[in-house]
């Protein structure tokens, strides 16, 4: 579990410039320093132990949570983090439609993986140089999107997200779902989308790697107790995709939607 002294080595405490603050943050924030919001760490001790709490029990009913941040301070985190937990990601881009449009998207990943088949069985070798050359690049592409949750065949019970300012559309998308949302709260952020808010930085790297190691240790936690009690499921490769019919030959980003947001 998360100790005061993980958060103050971790730079948690740290916000943003008091002119770019969210009003409805101001009761977990302790004081400014050099025109730096300081972030009450007592508070989110408390809240962060709470959501241990949450996530852990979630996870030992068998429930599962994506992981999302794809600002280059939380990629690899995020990443490791979720593979580690086993848990679902998205690191690179939110494409809407992610969870809102979910079959869509699995058809993308069946695509991914039938033209990663044709690769292992030589069958895209009998093709001509520029038709397979065709098909590896965009192999390349859908890898690059959903290579994080080929594996999620449902949708998730919860979603944690690094920095919901920048991920807004994925908050979004979960709210509408009815999904959980766990997420670290600066001091840009607003609480009110926020189930389970964690005070605390979302942009300092080792901040947001201590924020994804504690929730992958709470589900890894979970895990255990439902495992000791014979009751874990596992959500991600639940249900069988073989009959979706998919061409592989169309350009899934022809009308690209990607949620884009100017890096601050």
């Amino acid at each position: 579990m998360v100790t005061m002294k993980d958060l103050l080595e971790c730079g948690v405490h740290f916000g943003h410039q008091t002119r770019r603050w969210n009003p409805k943050v101001k009761k977990y924030i302790f004081g400014v320093r050099k025109n730096i919001h300081i972030i009450d760490l007592q508070k989110t001790l408390r809240h962060f132990k709470y959501t241990y709490n949450i996530v852990r029990d979630a996870a030992a009913e068998g429930k599962s949570m994506l992981f999302v941040g794809t600002k280059k301070q939380a990629t690899e985190a995020i990443k490791e983090y979720a593979e580690k937990c086993n848990m679902p990601y998205v690191n690179y881009r939110w494409l809407g439609g992610m969870l809102t449009n979910f079959q869509t998207i699995r058809k993308s990943i069946r695509k991914m993986e039938l033209i990663e088949e044709m690769e292992a069985n030589g069958q895209i070798d009998l093709l001509t140089k520029k038709e397979a050359l065709i098909l590896k690049r965009r192999k390349e592409k859908l890898q690059q999107y959903f290579s994080g949750i080929r594996n999620m065949k449902k949708i998730p019970d919860m979603i944690f997200v690094v920095d919901t300012v920048k991920e807004k559309i994925s908050v979004k998308e979960a709210r509408h779902l009815g999904m959980a949302v766990v997420a670290p709260l600066d001091t840009n952020c607003d609480p009110d989308v926020i189930d389970y808010p964690i005070p605390g930085n979302d942009d300092a790297i080792r901040s947001i790697q201590l924020f994804c190691k504690e929730m992958c240790e709470a589900i890894l936690e979970g895990r255990s107790i439902a495992e000791q009690d014979g009751l874990i499921v596992d959500e991600q490769t639940e249900g069988s995709e073989d009959n979706i019919e998919v061409d592989i030959h169309e350009d899934d980003f022809a009308n690209e939607d990607v949620t884009t947001k100017e890096e601050e």
